[in-house]
Order: C-alpha cells, then sequence, then structure tokens
C-alpha cells in the first residue's frame, strides 16, 4: 500500500514538472486574459463584489512535497491576491490548476453565507465540462457570468452610485 503512495506521488509530481508557462500561454493566451480583464471589469459595474482569476500550470515544489491539495492552493491564493480584503467580504477567487485540471471557486465569508456549496459545485463541474474539451475560454467566462449573477443577486450595485474597484481585474498567470 505504501509503494503504490509513492508511485502515485512521483506521479502526481512529475505531471506537475512536465507543465510549464508555455503550456500556460497555449491555454490562456495574452488576448484571452485582455478579454477576461473586460469581462471582470463589466461584471464589477453590476455589483459590489470583486472577483478575481488565478491560473496556473502546476503547483510549486513546496505544495507538492507535502502534498497539498488545490483547495489548499486556492486558499493560499485568496489571501495572497488580497480577495478576503472587499469591504463587503464579498471577493470571490476562481482558481485553476492545470496539472491536474483542478478547478476551485473560493468567496469570501459575506458571500459564503448567503450561497450553497451546491452551487458553486454546480459551476465547478460546467466549468470542467467545458475544460475537458479544451474550452477555456466558453468555460472561463461562463463561470465568471454564473459569479456576476451570484453577486448582482446578493450584492447588488447601487443605481448611480460609484463603486470603487477594490482589486485589479485582470486575471493572474501563476
Amino acid at each position: 500500500m505504501a509503494q503504490a503512495r509513492n508511485q502515485s506521488r512521483l506521479a502526481r509530481i512529475w505531471r506537475h514538472l512536465w507543465l510549464d508557462d508555455a503550456d500556460l500561454r497555449r491555454a490562456i493566451p495574452q488576448a484571452l486574459v485582455e478579454r477576461l480583464a473586460q469581462r471582470v471589469a463589466a461584471s464589477e459595474r453590476r455589483h459590489t463584489g470583486e472577483v478575481r482569476i488565478y491560473v496556473e500550470p502546476a503547483l510549486p515544489l513546496g505544495y507538492l512535497w507535502r502534498d497539498a491539495s488545490p483547495r489548499e492552493r486556492a486558499v493560499a491564493i485568496f489571501g495572497k491576491l488580497r480577495v478576503w480584503d472587499t469591504e463587503q467580504n464579498n471577493g470571490v477567487l476562481i482558481y485553476l490548476l492545470l496539472a491536474e485540471h483542478a478547478i476551485e471557486i473560493v468567496a469570501d465569508r459575506g458571500l459564503a453565507a448567503k450561497v450553497p456549496h451546491d452551487s458553486w459545485q454546480a459551476i465547478v463541474d460546467r466549468m470542467g465540462s467545458a475544460f475537458r474539451q479544451r474550452r477555456f475560454e466558453d468555460g472561463l467566462t461562463q463561470a465568471l457570468a454564473e459569479v456576476s449573477a451570484l453577486l448582482v443577486e446578493q450584492f447588488p450595485a447601487a443605481p448611480g452610485s460609484a463603486n470603487p474597484n477594490e482589486l485589479p481585474d485582470a486575471p493572474v498567470l501563476g
């Protein structure tokens, strides 16, 4: 049993070492980064939340060494990008890990308290379906639209009021 676990762990490390920035740029080219930034900006004009997108080809070696999950990494990135640091605690991180085809959505406590886990999982499942077909733009655009709809429902922007942009709109490629 221990030998099988070690082989599985080595296979996981190899998969992560195999992917690099070139793989990331093929999946998410610069033109797509720019279109996603525009879509995030348009979304945030409709609600008071903040949405960040983070895509990385592989986990850093330290995460692999301690056999960390993609969820652990997403939560760390959520903090690193200060998504938790919004006035109404309604930031959302959409996290993609290409090496494991992993998708995580991390919502701050203000929004997470209002949206059931099943709603987030349904968004992840639909994104996964698009990504398995290598339709990254379709999956990200749909997920952004669905997250935006939840934010508009729970935290709509007041008509005529200024909605400060608390965080950058551009996706981060790690």
